[in-house]
């Protein structure tokens, strides 16, 4: 087992600058960037641990342009809108008069070190493949803490789904996925109307008050999940790991995280309501289903594989009984800015709420073959009703918090890492915008965002835009050789629930809310 110790004679990943601030200048005379001394404040607990060398983080967003980008413009707009945000314009330093405690200084930004848009070979014959190698080269690289930890890369190729591509790097320690997110999207506008900031679906709780909703019997409910939930998150940052599967990431001591590859499909949001509809649950059940139904026939056909079948078919099982394979979903338990609290702080400068408050949900992905793919969706929407009644996410993250608290930053990291180190792949969903949305006249074809840097071998995120819903694979090379076969199996598995719900009548095709 992994001991604490252990992870602090790591190298770091990214070595913060040290400072003794005097006028803006470094101790060795060097200034990269002009300090500006007004604006200090220390890097929250969560912030920190992204920059620990088991956990160091980066948000990848990848987004497909119908036109051709132009540099000066995206220049122009970053510097009314992004540059706003003080996380975009503030430089982490480590101060050795306090004791190595690291904080935000304001800077002025050079765009030209943040905006790269690298020359391509616009005669290759395979466009996808050159943009999906560009991108999975970043993952192998850390950006300089002499700079604010962001990049936006121009990629002004043309692809199968898009005309051209930007692609955000931007280190976790500035936020959350989904407030970035809502950050990215408040510097938008609506095709439609110029003025006007893109919409989101309105989303119901999905934690309602247990006394309201059912009384007593609800209450105590709740009271013995979170119980049995904090209790597996316990055991399973001691000892408890998943089976053993082809998805398994094998780690050597003392290597990095490694090369990621990024793939990603993006597939009709109407098929997924269309499902949803019909078997009365969520997009988030059914997305789960689809995910679940895909990695059962990926799984299938690796194990058939590692027997010497010529032929791994979907109906012949090869899938070992009783395998333990969970997910992790890292949740946001503090409610993020909304677009319009984005946008009005980065025009007229007031505030909103910012920062890394996550807690830890650990899904059970029950991987089998099953005759009917509609039992993939009952399966998905069990494990996500039971996880409602708990408040596993909240006290996971008081955990840390505690431990942290205690013990240091280096056994909160610790505990951090583990878990999902003891588990097979991280999931999530964020909702996108209903309606088609624009960049200073570059509309938006589609958005895939994920991550790298965390222990798993896999990531699947998904990601809905207008009539679209684009899911994006992170893997880690070495355990995943064939993302694309994946992408296949998830799209194949929709497929099968559409056309399932079809024949059965149980909803007409042409009814989708």
């Amino acid at each position: 087992m992994e001991s604490v110790n252990d992870l602090d004679s790591k190298q770091q990943a990214l070595k913060p600058i040290r400072t003794k601030i005097a006028g803006g200048e470094e101790e060795s005379g060097k200034k990269p960037y002009d300090i500006e001394e007004e604006e200090e404040e220390p890097l929250s607990p969560a912030a920190r641990i992204f920059h620990e060398p088991n956990f160091n983080v980066y948000i990848i967003a990848i987004m497909g342009w119908k036109t051709k980008m132009d540099l000066q413009v995206v220049k122009a707009h970053f510097l009314r809108t992004l540059l706003k945000h003080p996380r975009f314009s503030s430089l982490q330093v480590k101060d050795d008069d306090k004791g190595g405690a690291m904080r935000w200084v304001r800077t002025k930004v050079d765009l030209d070190k943040h905006i790269i848009m690298p020359d391509l070979d616009q005669k290759t014959e395979s466009a996808d493949k050159l943009v999906e190698d560009y991108i999975s080269d970043l993952s192998k690289t850390s950006m300089d803490l002499s700079k604010p930890l962001w990049e936006f890369h121009i990629l002004n190729i043309k692809t199968s789904d898009a005309e051209s591509l930007g692609v955000f790097r931007i280190h976790h320690s500035l936020g959350d996925g989904v407030s970035l997110m809502s950050l990215v999207l408040a510097c938008t506008r609506q095709v439609s109307d110029s003025e006007a900031l893109p919409t989101l679906p309105v989303q119901k709780s999905s934690n309602p008050n247990p006394v309201k909703s059912g009384g007593v019997w609800s209450l105590i409910k709740m009271v013995w999940y979170t119980f049995v939930d904090v209790l597996m998150f316990i055991a399973t940052a001691l000892f408890l790991k998943d089976t053993v599967t082809p998805l398994t990431r094998h780690r050597k001591k003392g290597v990095g995280s490694g090369s990621r590859r990024f793939a990603y499909r993006t597939v009709s949001f109407d098929d997924i309501k269309l499902v949803k509809n019909a078997m009365n649950t969520t997009v988030n059940d059914v997305v789960m289903g689809v995910s679940l139904a895909g990695l059962s026939q990926y799984l299938n056909r690796r194990y058939g594989e590692a027997k010497g079948e010529a032929v791994a078919t979907q109906k012949k099982n090869s899938i070992p009984e009783n395998i333990r394979l969970r997910a992790t979903l890292l949740v946001n338990i503090r409610p993020s800015p909304g677009i319009h609290a984005l946008a009005d702080m980065m025009e007229k400068g007031t505030k909103a709420k910012w920062g890394n408050c996550i807690g830890s949900v650990l899904l059970p992905f029950a991987i089998a073959l099953r005759d009917d793919p509609l039992d993939y969706v009952r399966q998905a929407k069990a494990t996500i009703d039971r996880k409602k009644q708990s408040q596993e996410a909240g006290y996971t993250f008081l955990i840390v918090k505690l431990v942290l608290k205690l013990f240091g930053i280096k056994a909160a990291a610790f505990l951090f890492h583990r878990v999902p180190n003891h588990t097979t792949l991280c999931f999530s969903n964020i909702v996108g915008p209903i309606e088609e949305i624009g960049f200073n006249g570059h509309p938006l074809a589609f958005i895939a965002p994920s991550c790298y840097g965390q222990p798993h071998g896999l990531m699947v995120h998904f990601q809905s835009y207008t009539n679209k819903m684009t899911f994006i694979l992170s893997v880690d090379e070495a355990t995943i050789p064939d993302p694309h076969q994946l992408c296949d199996d998830i799209e194949e598995s929709l497929k099968l629930m559409k056309d399932a719900v079809i024949a059965r009548g149980i909803v007409k095709e042409n009814l989708i809310k």
